[in-house]
C-alpha cells in the first residue's frame, strides 16, 4: 500500500490566508508565511497554496506569496489559482512551486492538461476538480470559477479524461462539503478513485473536522487528505493526526 499524505492547505486572497464555507463568507486567518513555517514545524510533508480569487479576478497567482513561503519552506509546495497556460505554470515553478494546480482553465480547455504534461512533465501537475452533487443525487457536476459556474460536466468522466491526458494527481474538492466540517464526500471520492485507477493519486478535500473523517477518506481510496480549518483553528496538529492514523495501521509519509 502506498503511503498516505496529510496535506495542510492555505486558501489565499490578497496575500492573506482566508477560510469560508462553500467558497463564500471568507474571513481573514493570517499570514501565509507564518502558517507555512508552523505547519512545517508540526511535521507536514508538503503544503498546498490556492489563490482562490485569481481566476475570478482574471489574474495569475500572486508570485510574491509563493516566493515568501518558499523562503521558509523546505518541504514540497503545490500552488494553484489563475493558471491558464504553460507559461503560468513555468512562472510558478520558477517562483518556488514544486507542482502547480490547474482548475478552471482545464475545464474550459482540457487540452491544456496535455500541453502542461508535455512541457513540464506530469509530476509537476495537479488537476484540481471542484464538484457539487446533482439535485437528483445521480452524480456530481464540475463547478468552476470558485464555485460560481456550473459547467454541466460529469465530475467522474472529467477525472477520467484528465487522467487519460497524463495527469497523475487529482485534488478532488466537494463544493457541498467545503468548510462545513461534516466530513468528505465519500461517495464522490469512491467514484473518482474507481474511475481513474491506482496510478492516479486522488487527494480528498472539503469537509474534514476530526481524525475519523481523514480515516474514512483513506479507506475510501484517497492517497492523500487535504485539510485547512482543523489546522488553522488549532483543533489538531499535522503531527498529531499523523500519529493518530499510524496507531490505526495507516502508513503516513510523503
Amino acid at each position: 500500500m502506498k503511503k498516505v499524505r496529510i496535506i495542510p492547505c492555505l486558501d489565499v486572497k490578497d496575500g492573506r490566508v482566508v477560510k469560508g464555507v462553500k467558497f463564500e463568507g471568507l474571513r481573514d486567518e493570517g499570514d501565509p508565511v507564518e502558517f507555512a513555517r508552523n505547519y512545517q514545524a508540526q511535521g507536514a510533508g508538503e503544503l498546498v497554496i490556492l489563490d482562490i480569487s485569481a481566476t475570478t479576478e482574471g489574474r495569475a497567482s500572486g508570485l510574491e506569496v509563493v516566493r515568501g513561503v518558499r523562503e521558509v519552506l523546505e518541504i514540497p509546495l503545490t500552488v494553484g489559482g489563475g493558471v491558464r497556460s504553460v507559461a503560468d505554470v513555468e512562472r510558478l515553478l520558477a517562483a518556488g512551486a514544486d507542482r502547480v494546480g490547474v482548475a478552471t482553465a482545464a475545464v474550459e480547455r482540457v487540452e491544456l492538461v496535455s500541453e502542461i504534461v508535455a512541457a513540464c512533465g506530469g509530476e509537476r501537475l495537479v488537476v484540481a476538480i471542484d464538484a457539487a452533487g446533482l439535485v437528483d443525487g445521480s452524480g456530481w457536476e464540475v463547478v468552476a470559477r470558485s464555485g460560481t459556474v456550473r459547467t454541466g460536466l460529469d465530475a467522474v468522466e472529467f477525472a477520467k479524461e484528465v487522467a487519460r491526458r497524463g495527469a497523475r494527481e487529482i485534488l478532488l474538492t466537494s463544493f457541498d462539503k467545503d468548510g462545513t466540517r461534516s466530513g468528505y464526500d465519500l461517495a464522490m471520492l469512491r467514484a473518482v478513485v474507481g474511475a481513474v485507477g491506482e496510478d492516479v493519486a486522488v487527494i480528498a478535500s472539503g469537509g474534514a473536522a476530526k481524525p475519523e473523517h481523514l480515516l474514512e477518506a483513506i479507506e475510501a481510496g484517497a492517497q492523500g487528505v487535504l485539510a485547512a480549518s482543523i489546522f488553522h483553528a488549532g483543533d489538531y496538529t499535522v503531527g498529531g493526526l499523523q500519529d493518530w492514523l499510524c496507531e490505526r495501521g495507516v502508513e503516513v509519509g510523503p
